[in-house]
């Protein structure tokens, strides 16, 4: 996420690990509420990658709510998991926090600071929009580049957290012996990701606005993206979880039977007409909602494509409901096309799962960063 910093705490040195020249390897690792997601990407060339491991572990129910981790044993064990499962040596590990837990913020500074007085400058802008005390938040910057209104002035990203929130995710790495030298947002670490994507688009995407729309169990998230800038971001109570509640409730399943039956198939013939379908329509109504608001909230009034992403995204058509609903063409995430593939991964396998790992994805490419 970000270069430059401030760090208010004492939690751990895993923050000084963003200003070393040189990134060491390391496994991006997405905890959303539903699974951990773990993923090792390798350079095979100049600007050429190969997906070399990855995997998904389910967590229990209420191990992570909104974000939040409740249960810090059972997501340590699923870390633990997915890293025995990946079978590397790679200890460091590139994570992530949800957006809701970053108050993020951009501010116009004059350029050619010393970084000494753009620290002092930065936490005095902090002291004015953070809503509690510094000594309990970790505080971040980065210089995004010159002001588009005045050249002698640079455009500065400020990203707080409250403190409890990095650590529990240090935590989590260090009880199962593994180290966080990189805590991003998940919202920063999807665009990432994204640029992987860009090519499928017209023009590439080149001054075209997209909305990238990544469905989670619990919660959607809607970051529209232009030229590689987010100029908005949503996040809206829905997601996967619905589905199962009602395949729950139509056919009287446990919530374990239920999302093991969404994920296998084998329901009864009547699932198609009387749950998937009302549940896609609804998904592409809440799609078509959350433009909406993006449309009143902005000075811009289109989206040329929509980019769907997280696990709901691989039901098959999908992708035409919401293109219809929408009125915008949509496509499913892979940012994994472009990359060559580990002989151990499978194709079809990945196609499944591709969309689901755009955060880890984004979090294991920090690898490279200049």
């Amino acid at each position: 996420m970000l270069k430059g910093k401030i760090d208010f705490s004492s939690v751990s040195q895993f923050l000084t690990e963003l200003m070393k020249p040189k990134m060491p390897p390391l496994i991006g690792v997405d905890i959303s509420s539903s699974s951990v997601k773990m993923v090792e990407i390798v350079a095979v060339g100049k600007g050429r990658y190969r997906l070399e491991r990855y995997t998904i572990e389910p967590l229990p129910k209420d191990a992570v709510v909104d974000g939040n981790i409740m249960n810090l044993e059972e997501v340590g064990e699923a870390v633990k998991r997915g890293w025995k499962k990946l079978n590397t040596r790679i200890k460091n590990l590139a994570m992530a926090l949800p957006s809701a837990a970053v108050i993020t913020k951009k501010i116009v500074v004059p350029a050619g600071q010393r970084e000494e007085d753009l620290e002092l400058q930065v936490e005095t802008e902090a002291n004015q929009y953070i809503p509690f005390a510094l000594e309990e938040v970790n505080l971040d910057f980065q210089i995004l580049g010159p002001s588009l209104n005045n050249p002698e002035e640079v455009e500065v990203l400020i990203a707080a957290s409250r403190k409890e929130k990095v650590e529990d995710r240090v935590a989590v790495a260090e009880s199962q012996g593994l180290k966080a030298v990189v805590m991003d947002i998940d919202s920063f670490a999807a665009q990432t990701a994204f640029e992987l994507i860009e090519p499928q688009l017209p023009d590439g995407g080149l001054d075209q606005t997209i909305a990238l729309v990544d469905i989670g169990a619990t919660m959607m998230n809607i970051n529209v993206l232009r030229n590689r800038q987010s100029v908005y971001f949503r996040e809206q109570p829905f997601g996967g979880n619905q589905l199962t509640q009602e395949i729950q409730r139509v056919f009287s399943l446990s919530v374990d039977e239920a999302e093991a039956a969404k994920r296998s198939g084998g329901l009864p013939e009547n699932y198609e007409s009387d749950v998937l379908r009302p549940f896609m329509d609804t998904l592409a109504l809440e799609v078509t909602r959350a433009l909406q608001f993006f449309f009143t909230s902005t000075q811009y009034n289109q989206v040329n494509s929509i980019v769907l992403a997280g696990g709901c995204s691989t039901i098959p058509g999908l992708d035409e409901v919401v293109a219809r609903r929408t009125g915008v063409p949509a496509l499913v995430a892979n940012p994994f096309g472009p990359m060559d593939k580990s002989t151990k991964i499978k194709d079809r396998q990945l196609a499944m799962d591709a969309p689901s790992l755009l955060v880890a994805c984004g979090l294991a490419m920090r690898r490279f960063d200049p």
